[in-house]
């Protein structure tokens, strides 16, 4: 059969309803994989999912098996558009020497994070996935701080991705986010374990939360069933128990461990390269390296959907442009004074929101300037309020 033909035998038997038959079905090719691979077949490419990037290498899962593919024609100026583990490409047929990818097929989603330079990048760490699983540590004292800037990272993995507008994809392609508690055997008693776990759910309002104790088993069916539907991707420090995890759900050592730093309780870099595993129950697995810093890239609708309810309160203050600062009529502010919102939870949301105006300021020079604005008449306001309080009128 040539590989047309059984492509459109994939399309025909997934809406049927029959069980696919595709080689790559594992890694998950489905119809619409096959509808935006068909130009790149007539011409005669391979269809394949990279599971590995290595110094402008990458093994990529075809229907011949894992081969290895040069990715110099798909090197952009563009860090966004850079080979990632998880993503689709048409790469050369059996017979070069040697092969190349020579394309990207459309991302669904991609989780990003800006870099360390001063050049207000963005690098991709993986792409086409349905979980972000953000695992976290019960070894060490919780930061839900962090746990938060991971949400809005993970819930803005759709509008993060150029190749992802590019395809048309809505923002219900975004993958969706997970919290892993792992570690969980470290914490002597169900009582204590519940109230982190409340924590965690507290300051990941729609996300869900499960601890994990990959040692002795509790949890990981739990998360079997979930990451068994599409791909996964493990997210985290180091020391976070991803590699831990990744056996665990993989069912053999795939990935190398080590044990965490008894002088400060950090981990090492065991995993050195995003790997992409085909999971025994379904579905598909990528681990990454511990992530020392994660900033911002254009996290903006992640940031109001990780604070969803102070987005909500937003929306009941007096002016529409209200800064939750000093306004008069801050619904915001009115639940702060009240109780029913935790004055940590909106110093960790205005701090985000900060971070992502700056970053996007670097490269927008209006934004700059209405900012400054902004700045100068949030100034303004906290002046005349601290004037009122004392009773002076303002000059």
């Amino acid at each position: 059969m040539s590989s047309s033909s059984s492509f459109s035998s994939l399309s025909d038997s997934s809406l049927s309803g029959a069980a696919p038959s595709h080689p790559l079905t594992p890694y998950g090719w489905d119809a619409d994989r096959a509808s935006a691979f068909a130009r790149y077949d007539a011409q005669g490419l391979v269809p394949g999912r990279v599971v590995r990037v290595d110094r402008g290498q990458c093994d990529v899962a075809t229907p011949e098996g894992v081969v290895r593919a040069d990715t110099e024609f798909v090197v952009p100026r563009d860090p966004m558009k850079v080979v990632c583990t998880g993503d689709w490409v048409a790469v050369d047929p059996e017979g070069g020497d040697p092969r190349y990818v020579r394309t990207l097929l459309p991302r669904r989603s991609a989780f990003v994070r800006s870099t360390s330079s001063k050049r207000s990048e963005g690098q991709v760490l993986a792409t086409n996935v349905d979980h972000i699983i953000i695992c976290v540590s019960l070894a060490a004292e919780l930061d839900l701080g962090r746990i938060e800037r991971f949400l809005a990272l993970a819930h803005a993995s759709a509008s993060g991705d150029a190749l992802l507008h590019d395809a048309g994809f809505s923002a219900e392609s975004a993958a969706q986010p997970l919290v892993v508690l792992t570690k969980a055997d470290l914490v002597p008693d169900a009582v204590g374990l519940s109230y982190l776990v409340s924590d965690v759910e507290a300051a990941a309002p729609g996300a869900q939360v499960v601890a994990v104790s990959a040692r002795d088993g509790d949890g990981t069916d739990v998360l079997r069933a979930i990451v068994a539907g599409g791909t996964s991707v493990l997210l985290g420090q180091s020391g976070a128990g991803k590699s831990t995890l990744a056996n665990a759900l993989v069912g053999t050592d795939v990935m190398e461990v080590q044990t965490v730093r008894d002088m400060d309780g950090k981990g090492r870099h065991t995993t050195t390269t995003r790997n992409l595993f085909v999971l025994p129950g379904g579905g598909v697995l990528i681990d990454t390296p511990g992530l020392r810093g994660v900033g911002l890239y254009d996290a903006e609708a992640g940031v109001e959907q990780a604070f969803a309810e102070i987005a909500e309160l937003a929306e009941r203050c007096r002016f529409h442009d209200c800064g939750h600062q000093v306004e008069p009529g801050c619904a915001v502010l009115a639940a702060v004074d009240d109780g029913s919102l935790p004055q940590r939870r909106l110093d960790s949301y205005r701090k985000l929101v900060r971070e992502n105006r700056r970053l996007a300021a670097r490269t927008d020079a209006r934004l700059r300037d209405e900012m400054r604005k902004v700045w100068k008449q949030r100034g303004q306001q906290g002046r005349a309020a601290m004037e009122a309080k004392r009773g002076r009128p303002m000059r």
